[in-house]
């Protein structure tokens, strides 16, 4: 333990998507590397209340904590590389800020005062901000502030941190990411952004400790000197990110700039021990180094937007590490499938995953996909409406239940195999009235999914209205397709196989929210070494 909870802030400058997300988790992966404890908390200045209710194409992935919070996909970033869950308390937005500071002000709480952003929502902000370092089990409490500095939305944020830092001294440090521009034309860098952006900070009242810049070429000989003169740094404290071949890269990087090293002693820490990183090395080295390849269909309706799919992205190159094999995905738009074209689209793929997703749009190009793996023998994984997917192909073109649908897409079908929980019948708002977060589950023995976990009780994150009618499982048993994995509390389904299939797995929750680089998912694991056998059979018979 460091004594008392240390502070760190990393805000951006100069442009939005620079990267503070991973800059958090790869200073944080340092410092745990060392021994340390660390959290990471995203302070996002949008108003709303969560990103449950943001479409992909606005906002990328919302992922959902252990104990349902739906957030920022960054929280994503964090798990992954420390291995750490995260919480609600991880994740604060302008929304959330503003309805508890109103709250509190319609049950008389501010004694009758002017309720203002300062000092209301910035006490807000600060009590949220200390929230985790209360806990009392962390060193280090990292908040990323979203956005960029100079935005009107992030002021309450920026001037929150500089009284926490007023307030804490030595236990708070700033870490300002920027971007250093190459001029083609000139061949040069320019560190003029970047002066603006710190003075920006500046005029704010917050002076960085810490500069990372992000830049396409190495900084020459005198740059860093040069920023630390106009910027009031220390040269050691301007830190060179330059792009990476993948995000897991990072943190080595830093480890080479000597970010944490002068992170921890600009906090007046100057012992610590050796940053033990063999572990992420040896998951690099397979990443980087594998044995072979699969190529494994994504189908879904946000594919041009890949971040709407980050942590399925990153689950499946977990899993191709864990099997030292190198995953190419080939991402399917869902609404252009259809029967004439889907062998065309999905021909020769070794693996195809049918992505979840909210609406009707593009559903019926999901249903031919899985009709394609289901009777081609091509190993297949459905997660959240990917399994409702199966369940009504399925029905449809086994069971011969012609209009067999959701009630979610289809209000009247005859067949409503997949419908609306009860409880939830009743409740009228969009935010909140999902299964959220984790549930159990148990595996039935001598199914593909227990073969596959290793064990009989599983625990699994969950975003969804709709679950699989019971009613209609008997039929679907005699049929072929079986309920493997059941939610023991409320007897619904979570997992279904279809048998004489050499992997064919369908899920109501979503696995990729647990997979890291530490712990790749085992479903996940498991669908890439069936799509690895797939493809030794596919070159089999095209060489006979």
């Amino acid at each position: 333990m460091t004594g008392s909870t240390k502070y760190i802030f990393v805000t951006g400058g100069v442009t939005s998507s620079l990267g503070k997300g991973i800059i958090s988790a790869s200073l944080a992966k340092l410092l745990q590397a060392r021994g340390f404890t660390v959290t990471i908390q995203k302070l996002d200045p949008y108003i709303n209340v969560d990103p449950g209710t943001l479409n992909p194409y606005e906002h990328g992935e919302c992922f959902v904590t252990e104990d349902g919070a739906e957030t920022d996909l960054d929280l994503g970033h964090y798990e992954r590389f420390l291995d750490v869950p995260t919480s609600k308390a991880n994740n604060v937005t302008t929304g959330r800020i503003y309805q508890n500071v109103i709250s509190k002000e319609r049950r008389g709480e501010y004694l009758g005062k002017t309720v203002q952003v300062i000092p209301h929502i910035t006490d807000e902000i600060k009590a949220h901000i200390q929230a985790l370092g209360r806990k009392g089990i962390y060193d280090f409490v990292i908040t990323e502030v979203g956005g960029t500095v100079g935005d009107i939305e992030s002021l309450p944020y920026v001037e929150a941190m500089r009284q926490l830092k007023w307030a804490k001294g030595k236990d708070c440090l700033t870490i300002h990411l920027t971007l250093l521009p190459y001029l083609g034309t000139t061949g040069e860098l320019k560190t003029k952004p970047t002066q603006h952006s710190v003075k920006e900070l500046l005029s704010l009242g917050v002076q960085p400790d810490v500069l990372v810049c992000r830049t396409e070429h190495p900084m020459l000989k005198g740059m860093k000197e040069k920023i630390a003169l106009f910027c009031n740094v220390d040269a050691e404290a301007v830190i060179e990110s330059r792009d990476a071949e993948t995000i897991y890269d990072v943190p080595l990087m830093m480890q080479e700039e000597r970010l944490d090293e002068v992170v921890l002693r600009k906090l007046g820490i100057n012992t610590f021990p050796d940053a033990d990183l063999d572990a992420w090395k040896d998951f690099l080295r397979r990443y980087k180094e594998p044995t072979g390849e699969v190529h494994i269909g994504l189908v879904g309706k946000y594919v041009e937007l890949k971040d709407a799919y980050k942590s399925i992205k990153e689950a499946l190159e977990h899993a191709g590490a864990a099997n030292e094999q190198k995953v190419h995905i080939k991402w399917v738009h869902s609404e252009k499938l259809t029967a004439k074209n889907v062998a065309k689209h999905l021909g020769g793929l070794a693996g195809i995953l049918v992505a979840p997703g909210f609406g009707h749009r593009g559903i019926e190009g999901k249903i031919e996909a899985i009709k394609y793996a289901r009777e081609n023998h091509i190993p297949f994984l459905g997660i959240c409406l990917g399994m409702q997917c199966a369940v009504i192909e399925f029905g449809r073109n086994v069971l011969g239940y012609a209009d067999a649908n959701s009630t979610e897409m289809n209000a009247d079908t005859t067949h409503p195999v997949i419908a609306m929980m009860e409880e939830q019948k009743a409740i009228e708002n969009k935010g909140g009235t999902m299964r959220l977060g984790a549930y159990p589950c148990k595996l039935e023995d001598g199914s593909m999914a227990k073969k596959v976990y290793g064990k009989r009780d599983i625990s699994e994150r969950h975003r969804h209205r709709y679950e699989f009618s019971n009613a209609y499982l008997k039929a679907y048993e005699k049929a072929g397709m079986s309920a493997t994995g059941i939610n023991p509390q409320g007897k619904l389904v979570e997992i279904v196989e279809v048998k004489d299939h050499p992997w064919f797995i369908g899920v109501q929750f979503h696995p990729e929210y647990r997979s890291t680089v530490a712990k790749p998912h085992p479903l996940f694991i498991g669908f890439v070494k069936a799509a690895m056998k797939q493809g030794v059979k596919s070159e089999a018979k095209a060489e006979a």
